[in-house]
């Protein structure tokens, strides 16, 4: 089991120096990788601006937005900030994609939320050959075709979601599944599809298969996690309460939820702080590591 820790890039109260001692402790401590979430209309850091600045702090940690609602971009754009940032980083990227659920998130890109599924097929495709340095954009002259980033290695890609689509999207594109804020019994039934649509496509080795554990170890500060969850979730009603309620806060949870995320499955892990303090990374350090 892989185990990562998520940077505090929407939880009240960071500031930006805090992020980058948040990467360079987790490397320091010995995590596979730190990771994002992300939204648009939300005071929040970017998640591929503070993944560059992050490269730019550490030296092995591995990089992953957990997830990017990849149709709030135009193509170009898209391709040409992801494949930066992974030159940039030495190739320590991974990208974490969907769709997400929110409108707010396209209303504020000024992108259409209806046929968001549509875009990201076609984005999926644009993106693997924008990597490689393929001509995927219109030049300045009638009939001309051209790169829109230096290539390079294509970005791996996690695809999220709970659908059929996110399915045929991950046994064709992805280099594994990213689950949401759900917990391992959620995440079951797709890992069992994903795992299916792997090898009927024929693709070789296992796909990354990553759960997303929501934590605090500082009792003291409960309700305050609790309440970020709470607010950040807000849109989902019922799920965010759900959501909420299974975040870990005692060692004893902490501990169990690798277990049971590995007993469905999986194969990866982050840890999503709800509290903004840099104790949480040696403390969960030492509970994980």
């Amino acid at each position: 089991m892989r185990i990562g820790i998520g940077l505090p890039n929407t939880t009240p109260g960071v500031d930006g120096p805090l992020l980058l001692q948040w990467a360079r402790r987790a490397e320091e401590r010995g995590f596979a990788f730190v990771s994002t979430i992300g939204r648009v209309p939300y005071p929040s850091y970017d998640s591929l601006t503070a993944l560059a600045a992050v490269g730019a702090a550490t030296s092995r940690i591995e990089l992953l937005t957990n997830a990017v609602l990849a149709p709030t971009y135009p193509d170009a754009v898209l391709a040409k900030i992801t494949g930066t940032v992974a030159q940039l980083s030495g190739g320590r990227l991974t990208l974490g994609l969907g769709v997400g659920a929110r409108e707010s998130d396209y209303r504020a890109s000024e992108r259409d939320f209806a046929s968001r599924g549509d875009v990201f097929d076609r984005q999926l495709e644009y993106l693997h050959r924008a990597w490689r340095g393929e001509p995927v954009e219109a030049g300045d002259h009638e009939g001309e075709q051209r790169a829109v980033v230096p290539p390079g290695r294509e970005v791996p890609v996690l695809v999220g979601g709970h659908g059929r689509r996110a399915v045929r999207r991950t046994a064709r594109w992805g280099a594994g599944w990213t689950g949401a804020g759900g917990g391992p019994r959620r995440a079951e039934p797709m890992v069992g599809q994903v795992l299916d649509a792997w090898r009927e496509a024929g693709r070789p080795g296992e796909p990354r298969l990553l759960g997303l554990a929501y934590f605090s170890t500082d009792p003291r500060h409960d309700e305050a996690a609790d309440a970020y969850l709470r607010k950040y979730y807000a849109y989902a009603g019922d799920h965010g309460n759900t959501i909420a309620e299974g975040a870990v806060r005692t060692p004893r949870r902490i501990r169990e939820i690798i277990t049971e995320f590995e007993s469905v499955g999986m194969n990866e892990v982050v840890f999503t702080p709800t509290l903004a303090h840099l104790t949480e990374v040696d403390r969960l350090a030492d509970l994980v590591l």
